[in-house]
């Protein structure tokens, strides 16, 4: 049987590390196997688990944590967000953009609004100041964008955004920000926008 979970003792933390490849019981099997192994290394002293190897969903994450401190009084940290959200990153990874899935919206956001999606998203409309579109990879806006744009928000920065006119003061890929200003910098029709070097690139 293939190993799925693997735990390191560093120096200030214990690692957990996840194959990649693993499915949801396959991670709760193996590390409910390894519980023992892990109760071991706490005789002493509570030092931190961070979980790493793998990008999880919350369900899992809420999964994982739950099993350990069942057994064991511990912090338990994750290398993967467990939200979408501007302030989460926490690892960067590459991901094939190919395979994205993704999201379509219907219509314009306002100000105020908000949208999130774990894949890619399509908005058959504007994105107007004030508003906010996240994604793990891909944004695509059909129409104006004069909101705020996240792409690549767990970390992809491979991630692109495409908008019909591009018109905001700020756009995010993965961790890289950068603030537009408007006296200078004029308004991209059929703007497209990727990360070259750690920086953004607006064609």
């Amino acid at each position: 049987m293939k190993n799925y979970v693997s735990i390191n003792l560093k120096k200030d933390e214990i690692l957990i590390k996840l194959n990649e490849d693993a499915e949801r019981n396959d991670i709760i099997e193996g590390l409910k196997k390894k519980l023992q192994e892990l109760k071991k290394l706490y005789k002493d002293e509570k030092t931190p688990i961070r979980v790493t190897g793998k990008v999880l969903k919350n369900r899992e994450i809420d999964e994982i944590q739950e099993i350990i401190q069942e057994k064991i009084d511990v912090d338990v940290e994750f290398d993967t967000p467990k939200t979408l959200g501007l302030y989460s990153i926490k690892k960067t990874f590459d991901k094939k953009i190919t395979v994205s899935e993704t999201k379509f919206h219907r219509g314009s956001l306002r100000s105020g609004q908000k949208l999130e999606s774990d894949g890619s998203l399509v908005i058959l409309g504007d994105v107007n100041s004030g508003a906010e579109v996240i994604a793990s990879d891909n944004i695509v806006v059909l129409g104006n964008l004069r909101g705020l744009a996240h792409a690549g928000a767990k970390g992809n920065k491979q991630a692109i955004i495409s908008a019909g006119l591009l018109d905001t003061v700020q756009i995010r890929i993965a961790n890289i920000v950068k603030e537009i200003d408007r006296d200078e910098e004029p308004m991209h029709k059929q703007a497209y926008v990727s990360v070259e070097n750690d920086q953004i690139i607006i064609e």
